[in-house]
């Protein structure tokens, strides 16, 4: 698949190796997950001006381009906004009180509710993401896919490369509420992924498996072929759910 701008997205056949721009992008990642943090923990009230480049850069052992790209992707979030000439300052929106969140995981009926939910919002930012992803997208889920490749050669599943990998596909969509959805939903997430590695230890081949789904989703969305994103990614889902549930859903009805 090429783009308008003559730059080819295509995924090769077999799994992708760590990219040249894997390490400046978890760079990035890193810094926007610190300045979030910050932010959402009240170190950066709204309206309050965030350090300089130069100085953020200085905190927080990058080069400033990196800092750039976090603060950017920041305001791609609606978290912070410039004031020409005065510096970045953090939102109304980037405010504790404001943040999206759900109750938390109580019960094993409340995993299979979670898997409804993403259900109904992770195969359409797949379907986005091969529609509006750029070179940088791919690369962040073409990371994050190498670590579960890593993992998965090792007999180890990663919740962490897990999450990092749907996060990355709703970031590719450049639907910012997509991404919020999953943020708030990465505690209850982690929970069913949790759950969900365990059952694929042991003699059969389940994690080869779930790594194909990751690897055949991966290459949909760098391909450009939408309405296969959004099958495969809802295929994976429902995989993990019936494999978590052994194939016997909860009935939750009133």
């Amino acid at each position: 698949m090429t783009e308008a701008n003559g730059e080819s997205l295509n995924a090769e056949a077999g799994p992708p190796g760590k990219p040249e721009r894997g390490k400046a992008v978890k760079l990035v990642d890193r810094v926007f997950d610190q300045l979030l943090e910050r932010i959402r923990g009240g170190n950066y009230p709204p309206d309050s001006r965030l350090p300089g480049e130069h100085e953020l850069a200085s905190m927080l052992g990058v080069s400033r381009p990196i800092v750039r790209d976090a603060l950017a992707r920041l305001r791609d979030q609606g978290m912070v906004y410039a004031r020409q000439g005065a510096g970045t300052f953090v939102s109304a929106h980037g405010s504790p009180t404001t943040q999206l969140a759900y109750s938390p995981v109580k019960t094993i009926a409340d995993i299979q509710r979670c898997y409804e939910f993403r259900l109904t919002i992770e195969p359409a930012a797949a379907y986005f993401a091969a529609k509006r992803r750029n070179e940088q997208a791919i690369q962040k889920i073409a990371s994050a896919l190498a670590d579960l490749r890593e993992a998965t050669s090792h007999q180890l599943h990663r919740t962490d490369a897990d999450f990092i990998f749907h996060r990355a596909v709703t970031e590719a969509a450049n639907n910012h509420y997509y991404t919020a959805s999953i943020d708030a939903l990465k505690a209850h997430i982690a929970v069913g992924m949790h759950l969900h590695g365990l059952s694929l230890l042991g003699p059969r081949q389940g994690l080869e498996q779930v790594y194909e789904e990751h690897n055949a989703i991966y290459k949909a969305i760098a391909d450009g072929r939408a309405d296969d994103a959004q099958r495969l990614m809802k295929a994976h889902l429902e995989g993990s759910r019936d494999r978590l549930f052994e194939g016997r859903a909860l009935d939750l009805s009133f």
